[in-house]
């Protein structure tokens, strides 16, 4: 048995948007595949190149997609009957990348695809999220690290998108 500590960096900004606005800037950055067709597609892809062309048909303009959203809030608001909070997590990402993460790091599976979060606070909406880099960085692959950091500059460019 191993036990390892991984010491994660949260990346997080918070603004005056609406949250429906900031959800809406979200989802209409990346693809939105049905993902029981995606998945029967990836699967019958009988080379890369097929794989490929199936992934990159499903990405949104920002090289990304979702493969699902919660509506973590809804569970919140039934139990108190009021009609906050609203915290929304997608989960968002690229298989493509995260191949590429894998070949060097497979544990980099359990961290792909990212989780976003989109929260409203008295203080704004915030739009978080836990960096590649900092979850892959323990394990000391270079090849893992470079690619990890072009998906948080996807990412951190997406927040930033969906914020301002």
């Amino acid at each position: 048995m191993t036990t390892a500590k991984i010491e994660v960096e949260r990346f997080s900004l918070t603004c005056s948007k609406p949250f429906d606005a900031v959800v809406a800037a979200l989802t209409s950055a990346v693809g939105q595949p049905d993902m029981v067709e995606f998945f029967r597609a990836t699967k019958a892809a009988s080379s890369f190149p097929d794989l490929e062309r199936v992934v990159q048909s499903g990405l949104g303009r920002t090289g990304l997609m979702l493969f699902a959203e919660f509506d973590l809030g809804a569970y919140v608001r039934r139990e108190s009957g009021l009609e906050t909070p609203r915290i929304m997590r997608f989960l968002v990402g690229n298989p493509l990348i995260m191949k590429e993460m894998v070949k060097h790091v497979p544990d980099a599976g359990s961290y792909a695809p990212v989780t976003i979060l989109v929260d409203e606070r008295p203080d704004g909406v915030h739009v978080s999220y836990d960096r590649m880099e900092s979850f892959l960085r323990p394990y000391g692959n270079l090849d893992a690290l470079a690619v990890a950091r072009r998906l948080d500059t996807k990412i951190t460019a997406l927040l930033h998108e969906c914020a301002s």
